[in-house]
């Protein structure tokens, strides 16, 4: 089993995405990236704390590669806009990738290099963070599993 984590809005429609891939064992909605140890949703919602909204995902790596999880995350969301993802604004609704190890920096390096590469997105800069793993902060449980319990398909634009 690999971890990886990422930020990418809000991470309710980032879990939902992620859980439909397979080989994804389990996504989990939490807060990182802060310089203190505001951890849950009243504080981090705010944008004072310095948490992103993120996702921490296992996944089975003899059934799905880092570089595969990658491709998830670039095709959800927006990693253009800096701090804010369709109508949630903030910097808590930041695009980051938390490497893990060397080989997720490297392979995250890689592919934030192909994307802006290809033109998909014209001249606009991709502002995505690639940054060392901090602590993983687990979202109250009402956020875990939020778009199912509510019956709602999605709270993500699509690009």
């Amino acid at each position: 089993m690999a971890i990886a984590t990422f930020g990418a809005g809000c991470f309710w429609g980032v879990e939902h995405f992620f859980k439909q891939v397979p080989g994804v064992l389990k996504a989990t909605c939490g807060y990182m990236g802060g310089k203190d140890s505001a951890n849950c949703y009243e504080e981090v919602k705010t944008g004072e704390t310095g948490h992103a909204e993120v996702v921490q995902v296992e996944f089975d790596e003899l059934q799905v590669t880092f570089e595969d999880i990658l491709d998830v995350f670039w095709k959800n969301h927006n990693p253009t806009s800096l701090n804010q993802q369709g109508g949630d604004i903030g910097s808590q609704y930041r695009s980051t990738i938390f490497f893990h190890d060397k080989a997720q920096k490297a392979a995250a390096e890689l592919s934030k290099l192909t994307l802006a590469r290809s033109g998909k997105w014209g001249a606009r800069h991709i502002v995505t963070e690639i940054v060392p793993l901090l602590t993983f902060h687990r979202a109250e449980e009402y956020h875990q599993n939020y778009l199912e319990k509510n019956e709602l398909p999605s709270c993500h634009i699509a690009y």
